[in-house]
């Protein structure tokens, strides 16, 4: 990408922890949701229910919960090689990718959400929704994979206030 444009955006982050803790941490439901998600179940292709220390594969589907949100997401796991690169479909348009790369003493988080429509809506809530969205949230992976430590808010319900997840910097 050599240009802005609202059709993707990428967000780089380095984090230092063993490639494949970050991979646990994103390739399963037990890891992905300690430090991103309030539940997570991936349904392999023929309906079974993967267990949460269980590598996620394509082909997976997904529903995603978070906290301070009473929606869920869902979607498809598109590529997952169980070493350093995910794919799936995301936010029912568009696609995330992770990609993980060992640099020096520290591994480099490349997240990249594609294929977004340039409606209005669109630009709004996927691009720019989950462009500070993800920023948080790849903040919130290093403090826990580095130091342990959580920043999501977890002890106050905002699901009842208006606009939260544009106005809170903590969902």
């Amino acid at each position: 990408m050599s240009v802005l444009s609202f059709e993707s955006f990428t967000k780089k982050i380095y984090i230092k922890a063993p490639i494949e803790e970050l991979y646990l941490a994103w390739g399963t439901s037990g890891g992905i949701c300690s430090w991103f998600l309030k539940n997570a179940v991936y349904h392999t292709q023929q309906g079974q229910q993967r267990k949460a220390d269980e590598f996620i594969q394509a082909g997976d589907e997904y529903i995603w919960e978070w906290h301070n949100w009473n929606g869920q997401e869902k979607g498809e796991v598109l590529k997952a090689n169980n070493r350093d690169y995910i794919e799936i479909s995301f936010a029912g348009v568009s696609k995330v990718s992770i990609k993980l790369e060992q640099v020096k003493t520290a591994v480099l988080l490349t997240l990249k959400q594609y294929e977004i429509p340039t409606d209005e809506d669109s630009k709004l809530n996927i691009h720019h929704g989950c462009s500070n969205g993800w920023t948080f949230w790849l903040a919130n992976l290093k403090a826990y994979m580095e130091y342990g430590i959580l920043l999501n808010e977890k002890e106050f319900d905002l699901t009842d206030i208006p606009l939260a997840g544009f106005k809170f910097v903590n969902m």
